[in-house]
């Protein structure tokens, strides 16, 4: 097992995969016809939409709508709304999910979630794929008021669970939100490439592989 102690993972398109093509961030920029890069467009986005817990996703659009100085008709929330609904409801966790969280909690590892996500998706999801009882403890944005970008959030959990930085690993598919993320916060990362299409190491294929690779660190 070495030094690792604890595997802090990301959520979408890592544990669990996105029930809307495109992503549902990509949709609501081409709704919310937003002109800039995905990659600029992201960041003010997530700021906006998940860093507090709104009380309806229309409430949340409404504040991204401000924030982005933007003015839009009353269907839009309404397709905005629906879509971001239905990513949540078709949502769908990889094969390989529960049974590679458990070889790793039987370990001895503890497990956390780290997610960039708002207040609606993660009540509609969590029960779904029993979050709260398969982590040993979930940290979502929307609570926290951290994004992962922000090392705040990597600290919390450092803080909380009497960790240090080369005690933990994250795991995620994004090089930008979680690898870099992490990194910034001296956080080693291992990157899940499902595609094979990235060069970057550690990766996994799929998190089958994540327990031999944590203990070849």
């Amino acid at each position: 097992m070495g030094n690792v102690k604890a595997v802090i993972f990301d959520l979408w398109g890592t544990i669990v995969e996105n029930g809307v093509y495109p992503s549902p961030s990509k949709q609501a920029k081409y709704f919310l016809r937003v002109r800039s890069t995905f990659s600029e467009f992201i960041i003010k986005f997530e700021e906006s939409f998940m860093k507090k817990e709104h009380d309806s996703l229309k409430e949340g659009f409404e504040k991204v709508v401000n924030d982005f100085n933007l003015r839009i008709p009353d269907f839009v929330y309404d397709k905005l709304v629906g879509m971001w609904n239905k990513n949540a409801i078709l949502s769908k966790e990889y094969p390989d999910t529960k049974e590679s969280l458990e070889a790793l909690k039987k370990e001895g590892y503890k497990v956390f979630l780290l997610a960039n996500i708002d207040k609606s998706s993660y009540e509609q999801i969590k029960d779904k794929f029993e979050l709260e009882k398969v982590f040993d403890k979930v940290y979502p944005s929307f609570k926290t008021g951290f994004l992962k970008s922000n090392k705040e959030s990597y600290k919390t959990i450092l803080d909380e669970n009497k960790l240090k930085e080369d005690e933990v690993v994250m795991v995620g598919d994004s090089m930008e939100s979680d690898i870099k993320s992490a990194e910034q916060a001296g956080i080693k990362g291992i990157l899940v490439d499902r595609k094979e299409t990235r060069e970057y190491e550690p990766k996994v294929k799929d998190l089958a592989e994540l327990k031999e690779k944590i203990e070849s660190l």
